[in-house]
């Protein structure tokens, strides 16, 4: 192969960020401090953003969207408490190891389910642009518990998750 059509890869290749390099110059909520670990500008990725979020104990977030974006959050560390919906009516838990999906333009509320523990997540989203749209939105005071159960493994998604033994309210699995 011609040497001037090789591509660079020691250059533009693989690129590790290390948590001290983290960039918390970062569009936020109140309530969460987010810091970015992987864009065009630190990494060159073209089509995904990832970072981190931290949420201290009890803490909570604003209501808000991500426009267009889809988002994954991985739990690290914590208890992650979710409520989504036109009005917040909806709510389910997350712990360590567990992933949660957030579609585009969903409203929706992050919060430390913990009294005493910080919660520390890892966030993916589809896109570069760093949307998100705080809101100002009716609350519902109880909102409804979802159980996701996943439609490929419906009977799997209880007896799979040991977390899910003795504890009938908890949630596992969010959608």
């Amino acid at each position: 192969m011609d040497r001037s059509l090789r591509r660079d890869w020691r250059n533009h290749g693989v690129r590790v960020v290390r948590r001290d390099q983290l960039d918390p110059n970062t569009p936020q909520t109140p309530g969460m401090a987010r810091a970015a670990a992987i864009n065009h500008a630190r990494a060159g990725a073209n089509k995904l953003w990832a970072g981190t979020v931290s949420i201290h104990p009890n803490a909570k977030t604003g209501a808000h969207h991500h426009g267009a974006l889809e988002s994954i959050i991985y739990v690290v560390e914590g208890r992650a408490r979710m409520r989504w919906g036109d009005q917040l009516e909806y709510v389910a838990e997350a712990g360590p190891g567990d992933f949660i999906f957030v579609p585009p333009y969903a409203p929706h509320q992050e919060i430390n389910a913990s009294p005493d523990a910080p919660l520390f997540c890892v966030v993916i989203r589809s896109d570069q642009e760093p949307v998100v749209v705080n809101l100002d939105i009716p609350v519902v005071e109880t909102p409804e518990q979802v159980q996701w159960v996943d439609p490929i493994h419906p009977a799997q998604a209880a007896s799979s998750d040991p977390r899910a033994e003795g504890s009938d309210d908890e949630q596992h699995h969010t959608g």
